[in-house]
């Protein structure tokens, strides 16, 4: 069993920048594909950015592109997520995931979650 923690969320104003942190208790070939989603009151989950670990290859959804960056550190087995210049629309509880390395953007290939972290973009 593979336990994702999260931590680095809170309330910042608009244009501000955040770093979320997601530590895995192990790394697994079902851990191959770490990725962050976010859900919104009221929407759907969404894909956020996903990184391979063994490459490091990265994608990102476009409404992010250009603001975060996903980032890993193998020796700690973590995965970071910086967020620079958030907007409102930022808001959302966000999920650290991990998969195998064909997860894709979609988070049923994903085999582990997070318990979320809270951030709040203010105007």
């Amino acid at each position: 069993q593979v336990h994702l923690v999260e931590s680095g969320g809170g309330l910042v104003q608009a244009g501000d920048s955040l770093r979320l942190s997601c530590a895995a208790s192990t790394h697994t070939f079902r851990t191959n594909t770490r990725a962050w989603f976010r859900q919104a009151p009221g929407k759907e989950r969404e894909f956020v950015a996903r990184i391979k670990w063994s490459t490091g290859g990265t994608d990102y959804n476009d409404s992010v592109k250009g603001r975060f960056t996903i980032s890993r550190d193998n020796a700690k087995n973590t995965v970071y997520l910086q967020m620079n210049s958030l907007k409102p629309e930022d808001t959302a509880v966000y999920y650290c995931a991990a998969g195998v390395a064909s997860a894709t953007t979609y988070q049923f290939g994903y085999d582990y979650w997070g318990q979320g972290t809270q951030v709040t973009v203010s105007s």
